[in-house]
């Protein structure tokens, strides 16, 4: 479509084609003509592009250009200072443009004016200062900072003296220089700390790990925790079969007492690993419960329940010098049947069953209510029912079997002599001395001689109405202590005798 101006007028006379009472400029091609449009416009065609692309022409003059209009002053577009003559790129003819740092209307005299680019950052950027000037602007950084570059496109950042410099570069070297050490220092104590737990592993494994962690009724603790439970090993209790004692608090409260066990080598692990798991797996409330050991150590270390009361020998006889408590015979009798039924238990009521083979008052321990727990047993003789002969001398030699003295052979008859000992101890009150003047060979000649060792007796519990189950006691005891084996009863026998005596003691008592 072309528009032409003749001389400032239009005039519809001189169209070559119908004229119309309405036009409009559309961009090329996106508007068909439709009779309908006469009558109504469709909304959605009411606003259409346009694209302007214009220029200043001489009737299509081919030399029409920016050098040849500027010469001519009186027809040359470009009036305004600050303008500039662009040639078109669509044919020939030119358009007239403010120059940089100027806008407004090039074609009248001073409509070109000075821009104020700091009011438009986001066309004009600047990172720091930003000043107009006549036709462009200023941007510079405030003082004390700087740009890599040019502000107008890098940030502005504090300005650092030459001393700065070099107190941050020797900062970050120091930095540099501590994070090389501590990566180095950490390096080795990772190096330190594998080959420290290769050691540790290899320790437990030597000491039956692999296959006492399969148990669950038995904890595995760590060295650091048995430190952290013996409070480093701070509260000593005594001296054991193998080391020293330590009394400990577990993270629940529970108080317990941690000792030594044997070193362990490949001769004797097998027999360590099986009565660790013997024991762990013994549920009587009159033997030590085994609840946890500890194999990083050469030395295994075994956790037990804490005996408050210590042992029967320190009741019976003291301990460090302190006096002596007063134990009333119900009391002996209690401990004496309860220590009974522990022993039974081992003999008969597990399997395998067990000989303890070192029954004596210092390995008979007491709760606070002088409840009797059989400790110090199997691990440290490995002694079963499948072992008939002990390949070391175990136990002490006053509560010492006859029969293995001479043979070697251990039974639970062994036991069951010891507890004969145990027995004269509680109602005497003297401890044993081996020979013949010793409580045993005195005391069956007491009963030889007068069928009552009433001269032997405690005299705390030596009351005239007692004598009698004394008396009964003492029989019992002499039977444990036959020379043969075969004469002795068995430990389940002896706890029901005990039982049954107690019980024919206390009816007699209250009929009184």
């Amino acid at each position: 479509m072309h528009m032409f101006s003749d001389r400032g007028t239009w005039s519809h006379a001189n169209q070559s084609f119908c004229p119309c009472d309405y036009a409009f400029i559309v961009e090329k091609g996106l508007y068909t003509f439709r009779a309908s449009h006469l009558r109504s416009m469709p909304r959605i065609t009411q606003t259409m592009p346009l694209v302007l692309d214009w220029a200043i022409r001489d009737n299509g003059s081919a030399s029409m250009s920016c050098a040849a209009e500027a010469k001519k002053t009186t027809s040359y577009a470009c009036v305004s200072n600050h303008s500039k003559c662009v040639d078109s790129t669509n044919g020939p003819g030119y358009i007239c443009n403010c120059t940089q740092g100027y806008g407004g209307n090039p074609y009248v005299i001073g409509g070109c004016t000075n821009i104020d680019e700091c009011a438009f950052p986001e066309k004009f950027p600047c990172h720091g200062v930003c000043k107009d000037t006549v036709g462009f602007y200023e941007c510079r950084c405030p003082w004390g900072y700087e740009s890599t570059g040019d502000p107008k496109e890098n940030q502005c950042n504090p300005k650092l003296s030459r001393s700065a410099k070099i107190a941050i570069g020797v900062i970050v070297g120091t930095f540099g220089l501590i994070v090389v050490l501590l990566l180095t220092w950490l390096m080795f104590k990772h190096i330190e700390l594998k080959a420290k737990n290769r050691e540790l592993e290899e320790i437990e494994r030597k000491n039956g790990g692999e296959r006492l962690r399969n148990m669950k009724s038995l904890k595995i603790f760590t060295e650091q925790e048995i430190q952290k439970i013996t409070d480093n090993n701070s509260k000593y209790l005594g001296k054991g079969s193998f080391g020293k004692v330590y009394k400990g608090t577990l993270p629940d409260t529970t108080k317990v007492a941690v000792k030594a066990s044997i070193e362990v080598t490949e001769h004797t692990l097998d027999n360590f690993v099986k009565e660790v798991e013997i024991q762990s797996n013994m549920i009587h409330m009159n033997i030590l419960k085994l609840l946890g050991c500890c194999l990083e150590v050469n030395v295994p270390l075994l956790v037990y329940e804490y005996a408050a009361n210590g042992s029967l020998e320190d009741i019976l006889y003291g301990k460090h010098g302190q006096p002596l408590q007063p134990l009333k015979l119900n009391s002996r009798l209690d401990i004496a049947i309860r220590s009974a039924e522990g022993l039974a238990y081992m003999h008969s009521y597990i399997q395998p069953t067990i000989q303890h083979g070192d029954v004596k008052p210092g390995n008979i321990l007491l709760d606070s209510k002088l409840v009797p727990k059989i400790s110090d047993f199997g691990l440290s003789k490995f002694l079963t029912t499948g072992k008939q002969y002990a390949t070391v001398v175990v136990g002490c030699l006053g509560y010492m079997d006859p029969v293995f003295k001479h043979t070697g052979r251990l039974t639970e008859k062994s036991d069951v002599y010891s507890f004969g000992v145990v027995l004269l101890e509680l109602i005497c009150r003297k401890r044993i001395t081996y020979g013949e003047n010793g409580l045993i060979m005195e005391f069956k000649r007491a009963f030889d001689e007068e069928k009552s060792g009433r001269a032997m007796f405690d005299n705390e519990i030596a009351k005239e109405e007692d004598i009698p189950v004394l008396d009964e006691i003492g029989t019992l005891a002499i039977k444990c202590l036959k020379e043969r084996c075969e004469e002795r009863p068995h430990m389940a026998s002896v706890a029901r005798q005990l039982a049954t005596l107690k019980e024919t003691w206390e009816q007699r008592f209250l009929s009184m």
